[in-house]
């Protein structure tokens, strides 16, 4: 797997901040100039479900998580440097145990 980038130079980042389960999840929106998008944000601990219409990658920056994809019967850890891939219109729960988990979350194609 290639390193997680350390910044994104020639985006446009939207301010208004996305908010999720009272706070607990926070993101940010970023679009790169090849017209993709991407959020960077983090998540506070608890347990969350997230539906997804397009598919993602998500990608651990820092912390730990726990990741359940809807209908799967087992739950896989994810840590800073790895990633996991959703399909579209599926979804996923996503749990921290403590600290922060801080991710890139990119729209595939």
């Amino acid at each position: 797997m290639s390193p997680l980038p350390k910044e994104f130079t020639g985006v446009t980042v939207h301010t208004k901040a996305n908010v999720y389960f009272d706070g607990n999840v926070v993101s940010h929106t970023v679009l790169l100039a090849d017209k993709s998008k991407k959020t960077l944000g983090l998540i506070r601990p608890g347990s969350y479900y997230f539906g997804t219409a397009a598919a993602e990658r998500m990608e651990i920056v820092a912390g730990e998580c726990v990741v359940t994809q809807k209908d799967a019967k087992e739950s896989r850890t994810y840590g800073a440097g790895t990633y996991f891939d959703v399909p579209a219109n599926s979804g996923f729960t996503i749990a921290v145990k403590s600290g922060l988990c801080e991710y890139i979350c990119s729209f595939l194609p």
